[in-house]
């Protein structure tokens, strides 16, 4: 028999952040979200605790446990919506129906107890987290960004009465032949003439950061405003992202793009993946796992795409040349074998379209779900 808890005790809430570690345990997909941070959303140290109200549950059979899941409500996003809806995230079960009905009944429940009349996930508390269940790339290494799952969970969702939203797309690029990559040198230098451009400069990370941070997150407020599942940006969100650039981000792997009057007009971060550094720590920062990220930072192979904010009055004027441009210049260092892109919307052809720039290959697709629900189970 499967009974459900919410998560209430130190105890269970490190078996809710242990659930998945061990499920995947000799899975080599899988990457692990830092082990610290999982911890945090418990806690008032998380940085959303402002904005959300959230609730946790853990599914046993006798005495162990075989299943998780949370909920979440966004405030933010249902304002900005005019919806009721709760999100579902950090689901995770052994291959048995029982436990995921169990599990999407509890919360399902819980929503329609807080008003709610609409499920939809996995997405976390912001973009920003992992989002989008895994419905084609089993077989390819997830990016310390993104959450790996099993095929068998797209099965339960959708059984259980879930059905599309939105999907994303998720591409691996690699360095074009030099006839491709000279035509968009050229028309990236034709925009950096035609609308008077330049790139901005930085003598360090922390010098980029107290340059352009605050024009930073104004610019992503903007260009995201219309993306599936986006929030804007609090001031925690933003203390959250410094933090991680200060560990992981080298100014080779950023760009900003400026207007004649030095107003920032484009920004993309990117980062050395760290997947296989942390998948041997099971997401602890130790010593070791520390020296290995640091190893990867310096050397890298493989490079995430990270936040791109293009302004909206510029995306027509050919600017994603120029970001196209930089990632080429980036793609032709020594060692490195190719770019992941993460998540790009279905519908976002203005992504979409500058892959087609590169020799690019679609590995893996993301689906969210929805569900309406009817009242009171």
């Amino acid at each position: 028999m499967i009974r459900v808890e919410p998560v209430s005790t130190s105890r269970q809430r490190k078996k809710f952040v242990d659930f998945p570690l061990d499920l995947y345990r000799d899975n080599p997909y899988f990457v692990p979200p830092l082990y610290g941070e999982e911890k945090k959303i418990f806690t008032t140290n998380n940085v959303y605790a402002d904005t959300c109200e959230s609730v946790f549950f853990l599914a046993y059979r006798d005495d162990e446990v075989v299943g998780r899941i949370s909920g979440i409500i966004q405030k933010a996003a249902n304002i900005k919506s005019g919806e009721k809806r709760v999100r579902f995230t950090r689901f995770d079960c052994i291959e048995d129906f029982e436990v995921a009905k169990a599990l999407f009944r509890a919360l399902e429940e819980w929503a329609v107890s807080k008003g709610m009349d609409t499920v939809c996930g996995p997405l976390g508390y912001s973009d920003l987290e992992r989002e989008g269940l895994l419905v084609d790339g089993f077989d390819q290494l997830s990016t310390f960004e993104e959450q790996y799952n099993h095929k068998y969970y797209g099965d339960f969702i959708e059984a259980l009465g879930y059905s599309k939203e939105v999907d994303w797309y998720e591409f691996k690029l690699y360095l074009p032949d030099k006839e491709k990559r000279d035509e968009v040198y050229k028309l990236s230098e034709y925009v950096t003439k035609r609308y008077r451009l330049h790139f901005g400069e930085a003598s360090s990370v922390r010098d980029f950061i107290d340059r352009y941070a605050e024009a930073f997150f104004d610019l992503l407020d903007r260009s995201y405003d219309e993306l599936y599942g986006t929030v804007p940006f609090t001031d925690n969100m933003k203390k959250m992202i410094i933090s991680n650039f200060i560990l992981l981000v080298d100014l080779e792997h950023v760009a900003v793009v400026l207007d004649e009057n030095d107003r920032v007009v484009c920004l993309g971060v990117s980062f050395p993946s760290i997947a296989e550094a942390v998948q041997k720590s099971r997401g602890h920062l130790t010593p070791a796992a520390i020296a290995r990220i640091l190893k990867v930072k310096k050397e890298p192979k493989v490079i995430d795409l990270g936040l791109v904010g293009v302004d909206p009055e510029y995306i027509n004027r050919g600017l994603p040349a120029m970001v196209c441009a930089s990632i080429m210049k980036m793609l032709e260092k020594d060692g490195l074998d190719h770019i992941e892109t993460n998540l790009n919307l279905e519908n976002n052809s203005a992504i979409l379209n500058m892959w087609k720039r590169f020799d690019s290959v679609r590995h893996k697709q993301r689906r969210a779900y929805v569900k309406k629900l009817a009242g009171e189970n």
